[in-house]
């Protein structure tokens, strides 16, 4: 008779949507979702395998919900750690009872599946998913890349990008329940290209925003942030760009097979704030990649100090096995790798705190995500700030609020027209989504 189930979603919000698609199977199956991992029937750990120190932490987590769990409840480690380490993680791990690469049914018998190449494999892109808890959702459009960046060996599992319908990704839109989708893949801006359809994806945001009142992008190439999909994000009133940079020195890029260097990004961010003033902006960069320099080092310092961006993150340079940047010499000292990311993060944390002080006294529009939390435009869900606000406002509902303080990445505010305005006419109004 079918229980209950725990997932645990390591890494990144693709995985998010890929442990909603396995929910949502489970669910179909007769399972219901746990409480927590100790009374659950199968527990489930959708890993990361992106870098070392996401594997540690996968390892680290399967053991601990290996511990946690209730005598008897099944053990099942999928996502991509499985799927790259499928057979050598089986072997390692006794306490799991099934290692499932991507697409592999999660299965609750004895059997145990050791990697994921004797199992029919689900198409996870086009699962049914569980309406969504939060008023806000992940929403994957495509799987795989066709990149050949030289640090990355996502390709080398996650195979090449393959994008899903545009039907089927605005039913999946108005299915969610949501007021803000935010659509993620490896590749955002190549949506269609796998195709024959360049720039498929500014129809798609065009569409998907017909169902939902905010959408939002991650993850896009600098190199295909066209002048017509610039327009079309700041059309959805949601203007923010977070693009996928990785460093300004333009010898470091080309060596990590990318394309741009700072002036290009500098020219195209004022391009972008021209435009639209409001326009909020986030990046990840790569600190210690081989053959970095010190010169290299000082020249992304002065690209954030000139960029201004709203976030950033940086991460150390990792050696993935059977990646161009794997062999190349000029491995950067992990001391010195160390005091580059305290130097980086320092400078941007900074500006952060400054550009979030500016705007203490103006009015913005916010999401409510749970009592007294709530998103503006310039927030993404779980990787940015957040703005509180008082906790009467409506859970899942958009309105405006005047900023009156900041701490950090963090926005204080208070309703605008609470007495007798928007936001009183809202709160007789059904939530989009309220179990957040």
């Amino acid at each position: 008779m079918p229980g209950r189930y725990w997932i645990e979603t390591l890494g990144c919000p693709k995985n998010t949507v890929d442990s909603d698609k396995l929910a949502g199977t489970l669910e179909t199956d007769g399972y219901a979702p746990a409480d927590d991992v100790g009374s659950a029937d199968i527990v489930v750990v959708n890993t990361c395998a992106f870098i070392e120190a996401a594997r540690q932490e996968s390892i680290d987590t399967i053991l601990a919900l290996g511990d946690a769990r209730r005598p008897g409840a099944r053990l099942v480690v999928t996502g991509c750690l499985a799927e790259r380490y499928g057979r050598e993680l089986a072997r390692a791990l006794p306490e799991a009872d099934q290692v499932a690469g991507f697409g592999v049914p999660v299965t609750v018998g004895g059997r145990r599946h050791e990697g994921s190449r004797n199992v029919p494999p689900l198409d996870l892109l086009n699962l049914p998913r569980p309406p969504a808890r939060a008023p806000w959702a992940y929403l994957k459009v495509a799987e795989g890349c066709d990149r050949t960046c030289g640090f990355c060996a996502i390709p080398s599992f996650r195979g090449k990008q393959r994008s899903r319908a545009l039907r089927d990704i605005v039913e999946e839109a108005g299915a969610l329940g949501v007021a803000e989708v935010v659509l993620v893949a490896q590749d955002l801006a190549s949506y269609g290209r796998d195709q024959g359809r360049a720039g498929a994806i500014g129809p798609l945001v065009r569409a998907v925003a017909g169902s939902v009142q905010r959408v939002r992008l991650l993850y896009l190439y600098p190199s295909d942030l066209t002048d017509g999909l610039i327009d079309v994000i700041c059309e959805t009133g949601l203007p923010y760009f977070d693009l996928s940079l990785q460093h300004a020195a333009k010898p470091l890029l080309r060596a990590m097979r990318r394309w741009g260097d700072g002036d290009r990004f500098l020219a195209r961010i004022a391009d972008i704030r021209r435009r639209e003033p409001r326009a909020a902006f986030r990046s990840s960069f790569i600190v210690g990649y081989p053959g970095e320099t010190e010169g290299d080092h000082d020249e992304l310092l002065g690209f954030l100090a000139d960029a201004q961006l709203d976030w950033a993150g940086f991460f150390a340079f990792s050696p993935e096995a059977g990646t161009y940047a794997e062999g190349l010499a000029g491995r950067v000292p992990d001391g010195l790798v160390r005091e580059r990311l305290q130097e980086a993060s320092e400078l941007q944390e900074g500006i952060t705190a400054s550009r979030r002080s500016a705007l203490i006294g103006e009015t913005v529009e916010v999401l409510v995500d749970r009592p007294g939390r709530s998103r503006s435009h310039r927030e993404a869900p779980e990787i940015d700030g957040i703005i509180s606000v008082p906790t009467q406002l409506p859970v899942g509902q958009v309105g405006p609020v005047a900023i009156t303080g900041a701490a950090g990445p963090d926005l204080e505010a208070v309703a605008v027209g609470a007495g007798s305005g928007s936001w009183a006419a809202m709160a007789s109004a059904p939530d989009v989504r309220s179990r957040a």
